[in-house]
């Protein structure tokens, strides 16, 4: 994953639970109207059989549509499966094993919150992409929230890419637009009735 030229792109991840058939069908209708940098499969589960027979059943879709797809936090299995990569939620430190694991092709991302400072080491440890978040607070109004002042000062000072995520909404996507090169769009669209009417709405802020 690299900059974008022009405007952010978009990068979906998938709910934590999911009926894998079902989801798959709304993916496929997602991307066949949304142009998408990649896919996260995030699911909750650790159970290896499910996030296997999850990660082919995307393939499926995300391939025929030349979409990358990684998985969250499962190297070895990104490895196994031959996914596109992976994205690890521990910031820097598993990025150096999870490069040297499967190799200088593959997608390695990292999830450092709001930090610049992990965002940094992650970067110099070879990620390809940093991903902060959430860029509001939660319902639970607690935890860091990645400050719109640490993505301006990224896109200025940083040459990795990095990823908005997380309490994303029209005003956030259309400030930040300017200063990061991805959207990780999820929550905000999946548990609508229409998800690419929802994501439609939200993309507007692009402009």
């Amino acid at each position: 994953m690299t900059k974008a030229p022009d405007h952010p792109q978009l990068y979906l991840i998938t709910p934590p639970e999911l009926e894998i058939a079902s989801f798959a069908d709304t993916l496929a209708a997602v991307l066949d109207v949304h142009a998408t940098a990649c896919v996260r499969l995030a699911l909750s589960t650790k159970d290896e059989d499910k996030l296997s027979r999850a990660a082919d059943t995307l393939r499926v879709v995300t391939d025929a549509r030349e979409v990358a797809l990684v998985i969250a936090d499962h190297t070895l299995l990104a490895e196994r499966l031959g996914l596109d990569g992976v994205h690890l939620s521990d910031a820097a430190r598993s990025v150096r094993h999870a490069r040297k694991t499967l190799g200088a092709d593959a997608i390695v991302g990292s999830f450092c919150a709001g930090s610049r400072h992990d965002g940094m080491s992650a970067g110099e440890a070879g990620a390809d992409y940093v991903a902060f978040g959430p860029v509001q607070q939660t319902a639970l109004n607690d935890g860091e929230i990645a400050e719109a002042d640490m993505f301006k000062w990224w896109s200025e000072v940083i040459e990795v890419p990095c990823v908005a995520e997380g309490q994303l909404d029209a005003a956030m996507i259309a400030k930040l637009a300017p200063m990061t090169d991805f959207f990780g769009i999820g929550d905000e669209i999946w548990g609508e009735d229409d998800p690419v009417a929802a994501l439609t709405t939200l993309w507007s802020a692009i402009g």
